[in-house]
């Protein structure tokens, strides 16, 4: 086995000349009931209320944004938390010493943490949007950090999610226009409804929510052909370049994974779930398909909301029994105690686990999801209690819809190793232990696998790989920028082949030590060149 190493050493400096910036933060007050009266007076805020203290302190600034949101809040916090964006950066240190009375606790957004677009149907957590849709948590979208990926593009209507379900009705608002049926399913308790909603529902349109890749279009078919998938192969004939599959069966067919590899030279993706028995069942063992076919995205649930097991810890009232629930990159929903002692790590339930195996690639939130669906044949606002994984799949189509809206040349068969790539590692977190090697790469980030695809091919700056640890799957990637490789590994079973116009730089804390079965290919190719234009949603982002 030979591995090949290329350097590129680059030297630059970099010279930033900002003007008067505006100032974004967050800012949390002491009491949930206090909101802050403003009235608009050409483009700012002017203080209304009646604190002499609130309004001395705010006379001094211009004030564009000051308002409620979610994001971020935690559990004790929420309906707590302002975003703010002003003219100074001073006003944040000013309100919190001379209005001590009103707010606790301030944290400024970083630049880059600037880089963002929020549509007006953004929900609770909604900053820089209007939230005239649904009034429903979205923080799932923050954590996949989708309003990054949405500063680059919203979705193309000439991108085409398939969506492989129930019946989609395509003269509901969130997808009249955009939508077609080619093949007619029954309704399923609106299920493709809610599944198309979380792809790519229309955004932008103040009702309901928006999906991640919400401008793209959409094509409806049903969920039969197990054994030939003939309906998936017509939407990839006909152009679609990502199809959700929210169901899945035990039985392997050879004619079905042929189909995959047919779809997949076809510039198709298919994205598709694990499945919803739980792991204290399945112990690992069960596979289902089409997830479980090779050139296929196999997604299962994780947790999302709470950032540390403290924030949520609950009690079974009748046995005085403490659990949590729903904490961040936990892969399963709820946990408990050793000897009922909170101040141990907690170990997850395995009935609270989805199915997990070998063959799961990503893993995403999963508890919580806005169900359309209810809103759409109910007029109900409501959410999914559990963690099923139907819901999951379409959170990653939507994401492999961006890439490709965004870079319409993106070759199919590098979307699933910019995934993984982007992905957060949560082999760390210790309760996800004892199922290592069955939840795949980690957990889905939205936001940095559309800056990668970005970064690949803007000619802006350098690609970096970085923070995870590989022992398995096939890696591919071509850049026009350079690669930067830091604090990554690639060991045993895992195979990297990087391709790069301008360098591979191998950084800090890498390791490249394939195994017998793995294997290291980078290479620079100065003749490689752009197949087309980057589609931003702004085209001034290429001057940030």
């Amino acid at each position: 086995m030979r591995i090949l190493f290329l350097f590129s050493l680059s030297f630059f400096f970099t010279f930033s000349a900002f003007g008067q910036e505006e100032t974004w933060f967050f800012l949390r007050a002491r009491d949930t009931s206090f909101v802050p009266s403003f009235e608009k007076k050409d483009a700012y805020l002017i203080y209304t209320g009646n604190d002499a203290r609130l309004k001395a302190a705010l006379r001094n600034y211009k004030i564009k944004t000051f308002k409620k949101t979610w994001k971020h809040a935690r559990k004790e916090n929420l309906q707590k938390t302002f975003f703010v964006i002003a003219d100074k950066q001073a006003l944040m240190t000013d309100l919190l010493q001379n209005a001590s009375h009103l707010f606790e606790f301030g944290e400024q957004i970083a630049q880059e943490d600037k880089k963002i677009f929020e549509p007006n149907d953004y929900g609770l957590t909604s900053t820089i949007g209007e939230n005239l849709g649904a009034q429903v948590n979205l923080d799932y979208l923050d954590v996949m950090e989708v309003p990054k990926a949405w500063y680059y593009t919203t979705g193309s209507r000439d991108v085409i999610v398939g969506i492989s379900d129930g019946s989609v009705p395509t003269d509901d608002i969130e997808f009249a226009g955009k939508s077609k049926v080619i093949r007619e399913s029954f309704l399923a308790k609106g299920h493709g409804i809610s599944v198309a909603e979380t792809a790519a529902g229309q955004g932008d349109n103040g009702y309901g929510i928006a999906g991640v890749c919400y401008d793209c279009s959409i094509y409806a078919t049903n969920y039969r052909h197990f054994d030939t998938l003939e309906q998936l192969v017509e939407l990839s004939k006909l152009g679609v370049k990502v199809i959700n599959c929210s169901w899945g069966l035990t039985h392997y067919y050879e004619t079905a994974q042929q189909a995959i590899y047919e779809m997949l030279n076809n510039g198709t993706v298919v994205v598709a779930i694990g499945h919803n028995q739980s792991y204290y069942h399945t112990k690992g063992q069960k596979y289902y398909y089409p997830a479980s076919y090779d050139g296929v995205i196999s997604v299962s649930s994780a947790s999302h909301r709470y950032e540390h097991y403290w924030e949520n810890i609950r009690v079974e009232e009748d046995k005085g029994l403490y659990y949590v629930k729903n904490i961040r990159n936990y892969v399963g929903l709820t946990g408990g105690f050793k000897n009922n002692d909170t101040t141990q790590v907690p170990h997850l339930y395995p009935i609270s686990i989805r199915n997990l195996n070998s063959a799961i690639d990503i893993v995403a939130p999963s508890s919580g999801l806005f169900r359309y669906s209810e809103l759409a044949l109910r007029d109900k606002i409501d959410v999914s209690e559990f963690n099923q994984t139907s819901g999951v799949a379409p959170l990653v189509t939507g994401t492999v819809g961006l890439m490709f809206s965004l870079y319409p040349c993106l070759p199919a068969d590098q979307v699933e190793s910019i995934i993984k790539l982007t992905s957060s590692n949560i082999d760390d977190v210790e309760p996800n232990k004892p199922y290592a090697g069955m939840y795949g790469a980690g957990m889905l980030n939205t936001g940095r696998a559309v800056k990668m695809v970005f970064d690949m091919f803007a000619g802006k700056g350098a690609v970096t790989m970085e923070n995870q640890r590989f022992s398995r799957w096939n890696f591919k990637l071509t850049a026009l920028a350079e690669v930067v490789i830091k604090n990554q590994e690639f060991t045993e079973d895992a195979r990297l082949d990087l391709t790069s116009k301008r360098g591979i730089v191998i950084s800090e804390n890498t390791v490249l030590k394939p195994g017998a079965l793995g294997k290291i290919h980078l290479k620079i190719d100065p003749s490689l060149e752009k197949e087309c234009e980057l589609q931003l949603r702004d085209p001034s982002i290429l001057d940030d």
